[in-house]
């Protein structure tokens, strides 16, 4: 079920939020966790089998990992580490590692008949298997209590606001906020207005930047990026830069629409965004995007390799292998590989490079105009950002090399030939939204995170009676899917 579907808007959420400020307060959690099953398997039923498996052996994971001392301590988080990242491997990875294994053997002149048993990908798996594994993992660090009660951890993996696109939530705070609606602890989620109003301008938000900007950037980047040996320089850079917003929308409309879900019902999901594109830095940028998985790679990967407490070339590995992983964790594909090394590679080359940086920006005196540095610093990180995202959003590396040397080859700047493919108004439409939404991006998030005050009274509901309008008038309700669904 997507959340810009027709299901979700008018049946489901209106549903099991009346439901939940109803029921009595002991039966929410059950409600939820119904709902939670109930939404996962809406896209492949039987997939919730998956989930049981994980939810079953992380549970009693968790429990004996905290009762157990030493050697067996080690051993069981281990077990649990690989039962996940075996789920993992066997549905998202087995095509990818069988044909490239394939490949090789063939190349070397051998026969290999290993069939491809055409596994679907579970939507979302990479996310619940991350959120999972953050449980045994703190509890094993004796950051977290184990959860005795099975019905609230299972909701925790399941909850569905973040279910399948995050953001990949810790337990002390998601779990712990569950743990908080059970009678008993003092904590009751009651109904609030002003929470619920909150909660809901937070979807409207959500839903704008899918349905008005992704959706629409995602007609112009289709086009050229499905055909790529079709189109010159202009319009390849166009859609990369369209594609860089339109991901960006389209992820963090999610995550808006599921914070916002969650905060209707009283629950307080992570920021997993915060204005990315406005970063003067590969590592500010990687501060501000997908904050649950780059902190989850920094903690439970980065962290534990070393970090930068090591040599520097030691150093500079660490940063490659996290960011090499993060590419295989978006998708098993080497175009995702090529991507997340080109990340890896920025903040090697800034670390490297940083003395030499900094006397030449002295000497050129820089230093003495700080917004116009600021400025080039954010305009720098844009194009390397943008240029990591051709490999992203290429269906193959040949599309991707292809667009990468056209891009820098064929140079007319004459763009009519996109413009004629594409539906008669789209491409101006897309251009107007998409300029609106870089204006107001940075003011809700100042105001979401307190830092301005939003408008209120009449201001306040014109804003978003504007907002609302603007949905109606140029969102695309074809219920596409989100992006980072197929992760």
């Amino acid at each position: 079920m997507l959340f810009n579907s027709f299901e979700f808007i008018c049946i489901f959420f209106p549903l099991v939020t009346g439901l939940y400020f109803v029921l009595p307060h002991r039966w929410r959690w059950l409600l939820l966790l119904v709902a939670s099953c109930w939404f996962y398997m809406a896209f492949v039923p039987v997939y919730i089998l998956i989930l049981a498996f994980t939810i079953l052996v992380d549970y009693f994971a968790g429990i004996w990992i905290e009762g157990s001392e030493g050697r067996r301590r080690k051993l069981l988080l281990t077990a649990s580490i690989l039962a996940n990242t075996g789920v993992l491997a066997f549905f998202k990875y087995y095509h990818f590692l069988n044909e490239n294994l394939g490949a090789l053997v063939e190349g070397l002149g051998f026969a290999y008949n290993v069939p491809d048993l055409g596994i679907i990908l579970p939507i979302g798996l990479s996310f619940h298997t991350f959120q999972s594994l953050s449980y045994t993992i703190e509890v094993y660090r004796g950051h977290q209590k184990a959860e005795r009660h099975p019905g609230l951890f299972a909701l925790y993996v399941m909850f569905y606001p973040q279910l399948v696109a995050g953001p990949i939530e810790r337990p002390a705070n998601l779990l712990n906020q569950i743990n908080a609606t059970v009678p008993g602890t003092g904590m009751r989620s009651g109904f609030d207005a002003q929470r619920v109003i909150e909660g809901l301008r937070q979807m409207l938000w959500g839903f704008f930047k899918k349905l008005v900007i992704a959706d629409r950037c995602a007609v112009v980047v289709d086009q050229v990026y499905g055909a790529p040996g079709q189109y010159g320089s202009l319009s390849i850079a166009l859609a990369t830069y369209l594609f860089a917003v339109q991901i960006y929308c389209d992820f963090s409309g999610y995550t808006d629409i599921a914070r916002g879900a969650a905060r209707v019902m009283g629950f307080n999901l992570m920021v997993n965004f915060r204005t990315p594109y406005r970063s003067t830095s590969i590592s500010e940028f990687w501060k501000r995007w997908h904050i649950s998985l780059s902190s989850w790679f920094r903690d439970y990967l980065y962290i534990p390799l070393g970090g930068n407490r090591v040599v520097k070339w030691r150093w500079y590995w660490n940063l490659m292998i996290v960011f090499l992983v993060s590419g295989l964790w978006h998708g098993a594909d080497w175009t995702y590989v090529i991507w997340g090394g080109l990340h890896g590679g920025y903040l090697v080359l800034a670390i490297i490079c940083a003395p030499l940086l900094a006397r030449f920006t002295k000497g050129i005196g820089l230093d003495r105009l700080p917004r116009l540095k600021h400025a080039l610093n954010v305009f720098i990180t844009i194009q390397l950002v943008s240029f990591a995202w051709i490999f992203f959003r290429a269906d193959s590396v040949h599309d991707s090399f292809t667009l990468v040397q056209r891009l820098f080859v064929q140079v007319p700047l004459d763009i009519s030939k996109l413009i004629e493919q594409l539906p008669r108004g789209a491409f101006g439409v897309t251009l107007i939204m998409t300029g609106l939404f870089i204006l107001i991006d940075p003011l809700y998030d100042a105001w979401t995170l307190k830092e301005k005050r939003l408008p209120r009274g009449l201001a306040g509901e014109l804003a978003y009676a504007l907002l609302l309008a603007l949905i109606i008038l140029f969102g695309y309700f074809g219920s596409a899917s989100f992006i980072y669904f197929q992760f």
